[in-house]
């Protein structure tokens, strides 16, 4: 392994989880509907456990409603079931087939904890990005006592990955910000 394949792991993995921290924040609703939002939630279909979006089309009625069409007849009183016992917080209301998921307004009290689940979301992700950075800095270190490069190689390198860390922090700093105002904006 050479010091080029050891940042780019590290950029590849650091860059993996800035997209799974941002699939996170799209979990975490505002106040407004938004379809992500039942992504996490699961029906069970033919004796399996399969994500809402395979056995429903679900769409936006307007910017708190989120209708949810299941593709098939009887699927409706198990998707109402599922939404309803999620941790989400969602009461959905039947119509005919149709199930209409109005989103609650949140609650001043409801926010702040939203943005308390916001940051330890971001802290997780800064932690897992410091290890990817610890771990990039023992394999340049394993390079070095092997001498397979100078010092001042593995230096250089370690400064560029540190570099890299603290771009990927930045930006989760940024989305947390960007998320907190979201939530707390009425």
């Amino acid at each position: 392994m050479t010091i080029a394949d050891i940042k780019k792991n590290a950029e590849t993995k650091m860059g993996k989880s800035l997209e799974a921290f941002k699939g996170e924040l799209h979990k975490i609703r505002t106040g407004r509907a938004h379809p992500g939002i039942l992504d996490q939630v699961h029906v069970e279909y033919y004796g399996s456990m399969v994500p809402l979006s395979q056995v429903a089309n679900l769409t936006l009625l307007d910017a708190r409603t989120i209708s949810v069409q299941p593709w098939e007849k009887g699927m409706g009183a198990k998707i109402e079931k599922a939404i309803r016992e999620s941790d989400l917080g969602l009461n959905p209301a039947a119509q005919g087939d149709l199930l209409r998921v109005p989103m609650p307004p949140l609650t001043e009290e409801r926010r702040k904890e939203l943005t308390k689940v916001v940051r330890h979301a971001g802290e997780e992700c800064k932690v897992a990005v410091r290890n990817l950075r610890r771990d990039a800095n023992e394999h340049l270190k394993k390079l070095l006592k092997d001498k397979l490069v100078t010092e001042d190689d593995e230096r250089r390198a370690q400064d560029e990955v540190q570099k890299l860390t603290d771009r990927v922090v930045a930006e989760i700093d940024r989305l947390v910000h960007a998320k907190e105002g979201e939530i707390l904006a009425v």
